[in-house]
Order: structure tokens, then sequence, then C-alpha cells
């Protein structure tokens, strides 16, 4: 039993493993291991690139096609004749190309250095990227890129350019993607659209292929690409930047043209492994001359034409905001440029713009931009440079006055000191130009003046805040007083374009007229600035409004919105903006006519002399014009046009304080415009093909008041012929004259107070103002106590004053008394004639002064008279050939009379107590100036003082020194000193 017991207890061993067995076992758990390892690594790879793609989206088929679909393309501005101008501003060169018209030979080229396994690739070419690096790893050679055209397509749509290994991670899973969702034919076209090539022969960075094709080698058809050309195209991606023969501004590199062409012999060779070309083909495209292939080295647009290239820029923007806005591509014309610039819509349409593929066609004729900017660029045309002022400046605009085209412009100068467009964006005071806009047009329109219509160039009196008055002057510092509206604009009078202003048409209206057309910077604030007409706006007007307004005079009163973009052309070839012609009748072509008519005198008569002196063409191409200019000629312009087209000029300096000196200087617009206007002729003739200024039915020719502009009377011995607009000729008799007697005292006619002497008065056809001199004075008067400065009353004085109807009576009062006597009597001779002068007696009611004359020691006999305020000088034409001796006496408004004293070196006569009329030896009146009764005036000429002839005293006799010969008179009772005062001094002479 025990032994039994102790067989159970010993262990029975197993029996033992074969070495195939435990050689399986072995094998087992290492598979189970390396199983493990897997799924550790895989799941350690996939948490590794779960973490690199978790914040990167999944993106739809949908947004895939549409990134990849999605190219900035390159847009160009064209001339009205369609050639090109540059393309728009971007340092960016993009042209896309359909598959259809990519040649074989470039896939070929492309295929074989970048990935030429690509027909067999889902998006990542694993072989392909082993090659590669063994390639780098052992620096053979030939070595191919390790990243699928797959890769770099996704990379540079979707990605950074970074070389990170993050990025590597999700340019795999994205190449996957897109073979997924885009054909073969798809992504080679987008990766040929996108690539970038290096800088063009114009600098421009070029991406694509129809880019690269154009800028390195100048040919926009891709077919015409050889095998030469097109390997060494194909080589530039790699490293465009080390690749590029040229720099960014377009010059040669030699060094890296020589890395490209060591890259081309690459291309070339790796092609004829892949059995793309041939042997002989290899060989004849080594031997081609690529160097000489290159396009020609040429400036960007925006170096050659940098102030257009802007312009276009702008404008277009505009045009494509409005649209984007539903606006069918009308543009705001009150939006202020600048505004637009600040505003995020607009700078979103510029980079639509810039980005879209647009071809902006623009109306900017090339021989007239030239010609017009070879007088701009021309130095010797300007004053030279001052260190305090800096560069005189000009701006100019040319437009079609048919369409509102505009042809050409001067925008600046320099644009490397200014980049700001002077003719459109600069706002400046118009000075005189405005007053055919905002004065003459529109009151000729409404009948409230013709040509021949007359104004009064007499002072109004503004209000001014800071000043209490404001009394305006004229340029020439003179009050001309009654004028036709032809010489008042001939002239550039400032009174009767602000009484037509003011007054007949009224601010309101005045400005409502020019927003019609096209003046479009007129503020709130204008319309309480009474001198706005002659310049005194709140800011001004742009040179390109300016002219657009004046443009319709040229067009017979329609009036066309200045445009300068024709039409707009999208990637796709359609045409989305195309410009409309829609003129408005603002006013009648008779007023157009009257009012070029009236122009044409300003270069005849008028202020524009030097346009008149130095323009070439007046037998072919008439012109009007006006001029203007600012206070003490901070600008100065010339606005003028022919029948077909209107040119405006600007010269001035950046800073408006700056002013123009020197008779060159201010004549400078008209200098400019000139040379101008004989350059464009010269250059583009068939732009001006009308040859005269057409006139339009309802013009009459009439004579008319000279004094009133009315119909004349048997009174009315002043006439003026001219045109007017039949619709407007006066109806009314000449109501403007009357025949009176008066007298004169400090240049104003007053009625004569009873018993003043007679031969102090003067009976002669006198004018009825609007407003008489009388009430103007006292206007004067009563601005003077609240003015701070001011001239002298007589500097306020028409030049007609003399010549106005009395509506009040001689201020001055006798004082009972003779008056005080002359002194210092003094004779001289002139050529031979007597002259006599002596100072004014201090009498207050004094009304004038005798002069008496002795011949031979006879008795004294009146000679003259002169009115207090005509002057203290005789010229009684007496020659020093006669033995004679004079004296003069006071005489006050009751007649008294009190003489200069003794006659000194004569014996003393005693005098005639009624000295008759006497026609002495040499005694020639000094005539009176003036026309004579009943001439014919020139159209437009200032009327003056009536003629002398019909200045009769009311006593009769001879006109002598601005006096008469009395019939009679009383020598202050006959005293043999010709007066009871005694003292004073008298003048005697011999031969």
């Amino acid at each position: 039993m025990v032994e039994e017991n102790k067989k159970k207890t010993v262990k029975q061993r197993p029996p033992r493993r074969s070495w195939l067995r435990r050689f399986g076992s072995v094998v087992k758990w290492m598979f189970i291991l390396g199983i493990l390892g897997i799924l550790f690594a895989g799941g350690a790879v996939s948490g590794y690139v779960a973490s690199i793609v978790k914040d990167d989206p999944v993106r739809s088929e949908e947004l895939i096609q549409k990134e990849v679909s999605q190219n900035a393309v390159t847009g160009f501005a064209y001339f009205r004749d369609g050639q090109p101008i540059g393309q728009l501003r971007t340092e960016e060169d993009r042209r896309l190309v359909q598959f259809n018209n990519i040649p074989q030979l470039v896939i070929d080229a492309v295929l074989a250095i970048e990935d030429n396994n690509f027909y067999n690739h889902k998006g990542v070419d694993f072989s392909g990227t082993l090659r590669a690096v063994k390639q780098k790893l052992l620096n053979e050679s030939v070595q191919t890129g390790g990243s699928t055209l797959t890769q770099q397509l996704a990379r540079r749509v979707f990605l950074s350019l970074d070389r990170t290994e993050d990025r590597k991670i999700k340019e795999i899973l994205l190449s996957l993607r897109l073979e997924r969702y885009l054909s073969k034919q798809e992504i080679l076209t987008a990766y040929l659209n996108k690539v970038p090539f290096g800088n063009g022969s114009n600098g421009y960075n070029v991406y694509g292929i129809k880019a690269a094709a154009k800028g390195i080698f100048g040919l926009d058809d891709l077919d015409k690409l050889n095998t030469a050309q097109a390997a060494y195209l194909a080589g530039l991606p790699q490293l465009p930047s080390k690749y590029s023969a040229f720099n960014g501004v377009g010059e040669f590199n030699e060094t890296a043209f020589k890395r490209a062409m060591e890259r081309q012999k690459l291309v070339l060779r790796r092609m004829l492994e892949e059995n793309k070309i041939t042997a002989s083909q290899y060989n004849e495209a080594l031997q081609f001359d690529i160097k000489g292939s290159l396009a020609p080295h040429t400036k960007k647009a925006y170096a050659t034409y940098p102030y257009l290239m802007l312009e276009t820029e702008r404008k277009a923007a505009e045009i494509l905001l409005s649209l984007n806005e539903g606006k069918n591509g009308v543009v705001d014309p009150n939006a202020s440029a600048a505004a637009a610039d600040n505003n995020t819509l607009f700078e979103e349409a510029r980079r639509q713009l810039m980005t879209g593929g647009y071809r902006v066609y623009t109306t900017i004729d090339k021989k007239v931009y030239s010609a017009m900017h070879s007088v701009s660029e021309d130095s010797a045309n300007f004053t030279k440079d001052s260190k305090a002022r800096g560069k005189e400046q000009t701006a100019g605009m040319m437009i079609n006055n048919k369409t509102g085209a505009i042809l050409g412009m001067i925008e600046g100068r320099d644009f490397n000191i200014e980049q700001m467009n002077y003719a459109t964006q600069m706002v400046r005071q118009p000075g005189s130009t405005m007053k055919p806009i905002a004065a003459y047009l529109p009151a000729l329109d409404a009948g409230l003046i013709q040509p021949a219509g007359i104004l009064d160039d007499a002072p109004i009196i503004l209000k001014d805040g800071g000043k209490g008055f404001h009394i305006p002057k004229n340029a020439n510092n003179r009050y001309q007083g009654l004028v036709t509206a032809r010489y008042a604009l001939n002239k550039s009078l400032n009174l009767p374009a602000l009484k037509l202003f003011n007054e007949k048409v009224g601010i309101e209206k005045a400005w409502a007229f020019s927003k019609k057309l096209g003046i479009t910077t007129i503020q709130d604030d204008d319309y309480k600035a009474q001198t706005g007409v002659i310049g005194g706006l709140k800011y001004g007007v742009t040179v390109e409004d300016l002219t657009n307004a004046y443009s319709s005079i040229g067009n017979q009163g329609a009036f066309n919105d200045a445009y300068m973009i024709e039409k707009i052309v999208d990637a796709q070839g359609k045409i989305i903006y195309q410009h409309k012609v829609n003129p408005e009748q603002v006013y009648s072509k008779q007023t157009a006519y009257l009012m070029t008519d009236m122009l044409r005198t300003v270069i005849t008569d008028g202020t524009a002399s030097t346009v008149k002196k130095n323009y070439k063409h007046f037998k072919d191409v008439p012109i009007v014009g006006k001029t203007g200019s600012t206070q003490n000629y901070g600008d100065v312009w010339f606005m003028g046009y022919t029948p077909d087209v209107t040119l405006g000029m600007w010269v001035g300096y950046k800073e408006q304080i700056n002013t123009l000196q020197g008779d060159t200087q201010k004549r400078q617009a008209q200098t400019l415009w000139t040379k101008v206007m004989n350059a464009v002729i010269d250059k583009q003739p068939e732009l001006f093909v009308t040859k005269e200024f057409a006139k339009p039915e309802g013009i009459v020719k009439k004579t008319v008041s000279a004094y009133s502009g009315k119909l004349p009377t048997d009174l009315t011995d002043r006439f003026t012929t001219d045109i007017f607009n039949a619709k407007y000729v006066p109806k009314q008799s000449d109501d403007g004259i009357s025949r009176a007697r008066y007298i004169t005292y400090n240049g104003v006619n007053y009625l004569p107070l009873d018993g003043t002497p007679e031969d102090f008065l003067k009976q002669k056809i006198v004018v009825k103002r609007d407003k008489p001199i009388q009430d103007l004075v006292k206007e004067l008067l009563a601005a003077f106590k609240s003015m701070r400065e001011h001239q002298s009353l007589s500097y306020y004085m028409p030049e007609d004053a003399k010549s106005d109807f009395p509506t009040e009576v001689d201020p001055r009062v006798d004082d009972g008394n003779s008056p005080t006597p002359p002194s210092g009597v003094n004779v001289s001779y002139s050529t031979g004639k007597a002259v006599i002068t002596f100072n004014p007696s201090g009498s207050p009611d004094v009304v004038g002064y005798r002069l008496y004359r002795s011949l031979n020691g006879g008795a004294y006999k009146k000679q003259a008279v002169l009115s207090v305020g005509e002057g203290t000088t005789f010229t009684p034409g007496t020659p020093s050939s006669a033995n004679a001796s004079f004296y003069v006496a006071a005489v006050d408004v009751a007649g008294h009379e009190t003489s200069s004293g003794s006659v000194a070196g004569a014996v003393t006569p005693t005098p005639e107590t009624t000295p008759p009329p006497e026609e002495s030896p040499g005694a020639e009146a000094t005539p009176d100036p003036g026309a004579q009764p009943g001439s014919t005036e020139d159209p437009g000429m200032v009327i003056i003082e009536p003629p002398g002839s019909s200045d009769v005293p009311a006593g009769g006799g001879t006109n002598a020194a601005g006096g008469s010969n009395a019939a009679g008179g009383d020598a202050a009772g006959g005293n043999p000193a010709g007066g009871n005062a005694g003292s004073g001094n008298a003048a005697a002479a011999t031969p």
C-alpha cells in the first residue's frame, strides 16, 4: 500500500517538444508582438496625423472645385483705339488658359521634370518620392521632385508654402482628396494656371504658363513655343526666383539665366529619357538661341503711364462698385473720390478689378494724351522750381463735346513728387471762369441779359461778418460804369457778374444751373457766398468738372457727363459695362451760340490776348474761351473750346498760398493751353472736323440804345449793334436816358439850388441807372462807418458817374459869406500853351472857379469854369506868344465870387461888368473824350461819358478846360481886382 502511494507521488514528466514546435511558438509570439507593434505604431501615426489635421476642415467636392478653379487673373487697360496701356496695378501677371489650348509639347516637358508618373498615381507617388530621396542622398546628376503635381497644386491652393512636416502630411491627404474629385486634365490645367515662373521682361511676376510665354518670350500663342522654349519654361517653377532671367524691373540677369539654362538641359534630358522627344529634337533644342528669343525689356504700365493707370483703376473700380450695388454702372457724381477710397466696399471692388481679369477700355486717345504730356513734361515750358514754393504745377483735360468722352489729360508734372491727379482730384477756386457758368449762361437763357444788354460796373456792397462790409473790386482797380454784357465778359469785370449772380439770376438758381452742368463740389455754405461766381466758394471745383461744364456750350447747350471708361469686359469676354451717351439739353442752342460768340471776343478783344497771339490754327479750327485767376494769382485758368472738343487748363502750386508771380506766370494757363492745342491739332487733326460753330435759327442782329440796351428813341445818341436771341429782342423803347440840367459835385450829378450860377450848370443827356449814383454814395458812406479799411469815396465812383441822372438836390448850403479866395495861382507853359494852376478855396459852399484873362493889358474876360471836383488846373490854350495875364475866382452856390487878387507883372485894368464871349488867338477848347453823337459802337464797347459836344452849359459858349465860356456874368460887382476879398495872388506872363 505504501509502495503504491509512493508510485502515485512520483511526477510524470511530459514528453520533450520537438524544435519545430519550439520555433513555431517563437514565430507565433513574434507575429503577435508584430501585430501589436503595427497596431500601436498605426495608432500613434493615426493619432499624430489626427493631431495635425484636427483643425483642418474636411473640404467638400464643391469647395475643392471652387477653390481650384478660382484664379487671380491680371486685368488690362486700353486706349480708345484698342492699343494696350498696360496691365492694372499688381506685381503679378496672370493669364488663364484652357486645357485644349495647352500644347502637348508643354505638357510633356512639365511632366517629364515634375511628375513623370502623373497619369498612374492617385495623388501621391511613393515610388517617385523614394526615388527623389535616393537621388538627393546620392547627389545624382538627374534629380526629380518628390511631390506630384497634385501635391504641388494642393499646397498652392489650400496650404502655406512653408516647408514643414505638418504641411507635408496635410498635402498628402489633400492630394488624395483632390484626385477623388478632379480629373487629371483639371489638375494639370489648374497647375499650369497657378504656378509661378519668375519675372517677365517688364518686371512683373508671371503666374501660369500663358503669362510666362508672354512675359518671357513675348508669345501670346502657346503653340508658337518650340521644344527649347517649352523645356526652358518647364524648368522654372522649381525655383522661379533663382532661375528668373529678369529682375523686378525687367532687367536681364545673366547669372540667373545661366542657372535656368542648366535646368533647361535637365528638362530636355528627362524628355529624351521619357521618349517625349527624339534625339534629333533634343540636339536641335540644345542648339537653339534661347537668349536671343527672350522678350525685349519693357517698362511697367505704372512706370510709363502712372497717372493714367491709377485713374483708370479708380474709375473702373467705382463702376464695379455701382454694378455690385445694382446701379448698372452709374456712379454718383456727388460722391467724392476721397470718400470712395475710404469705403470698404470700394476697396473690395478695387481688389475685384485687380484680380478678376477684367479688360478696361478707356476713351483716352493715345496721340492726344502723348501730345498733352509732351507739353507738361518739357521743363522749358515752366518757371524754374522754387525752394519756397516748390514746382509750378499744371493740370489739363480735353473732352469730346458731342459725347463727353475724356480724350486726354495732364494729371500733374511729376508722379514721383505728387501722386494726386490734379485734373480729377484737386479742388481749387475757379476765379472768373465761373462767370459764364453761374452768371451769364443762366441769365442769357432766361432772357435777363443779351450780349448788348447793359450792366452797371459800379460797386456792390456785400455784408461781411468779419469786416462788416466788403466792396469787391475789379482786377484793373476801376469801375467803368454802364457797359454791355459782352464788354463786361471780354474784360472779365467782376461787378457785372456779381450783380447777375446775386440780383438778376439769384444764388440758388445759379447753383442749380451749375449742378446741371456737372459742377459737383457746391457746398451748403456756397449758397451764402455772394462772391461765389468769381471764385469765392468753400472749396472750389475740379478741372474735370469745369471743363465738363464748358463742353456743354460747345455742344449747343446739351450736357454730357464726362466719362473715361468706355466699356469693361470680364475674364470670359462678356461685356459687363458699356457707357451710354445720354445728353441733357440744359439750355437752348440760341443761348449756347450767344455765349460762344461772347467768348469769341474774349480772345479777339478781351483778356485772352496770349491765346490770340500764340494760337496757330485760327484759319482751320475756330476757338473761344475764358480766362480766370484767383486772388493774388494763387491759380490761373483758361477754359477754351472748338466745335468738337473742350480743353481746360489750370496752373498754380500745390499749396494755393504760393502764388504765381510776374506776367509770364500770370498768363501761364493761356500759354500752356495754346501749346497743348497746337500740339494736339498737329498730331490728331481728325478730331477737328467741324470748321465753324453752328448758328441755330432764332439768332438776329439788332441795333439798340447803348444806354439801356432797348430800342432807340429820338433822344438816343449812342448805339450798339449785336446779336440777340430773337425770343428776347427788346420791345421797349429806351428809358435809360433823359435831358437834364444839373450841377456836378464830387463826381456826382445833383439838381441845382435856386441861385446857382448858370455857367456851372450843365444840360445834356444823362443816364438813368438801376441804382442812382446818389444812392450808391449814401450806401458807401454808411458802409465806411463799420469798415476798418476802405478806399476814398472817389475811388468807388464809376467813370461815367458824371453822366448819371440827378435825383437829389445839391447838398451844399450858402453860408451867407463870400468864399475864401483861391491861392497859389501860377501860370506855366506846356508845349507852348498856358497852364494855370491854383489852390482851391477853403469854403464848403463853393461850386467852382472862373478863369479870367487879359491880353495886352486889356479888360479881363472870363475864359472858362471848373466845377468843384474837376481839378485845379485850367488849360485855355493861350499861346506863349500872347501877352496874357490871368486870375482865378471862387464862386459859391449863391453866386458870390471872390478873386485871387491883383495881377502881377501887368497893369490892372478895369474889367468889364459883363464880359462877352471872345474867340481869342490860340484859345483852343479841350475836347470831351468819347465818341461823336450818333456813332455806332462796336459790339461790346464800353460805354463812356456822352459826347462832349452835347455838354452845353445853360449859359451857352464854348467848352474849354472842362468848363464853359458864359455869355454874361458878374465879376463881383465889377471891382477892378475882380473881387471884394482883395487879398491873394495873381499870375501874369509875357512872351
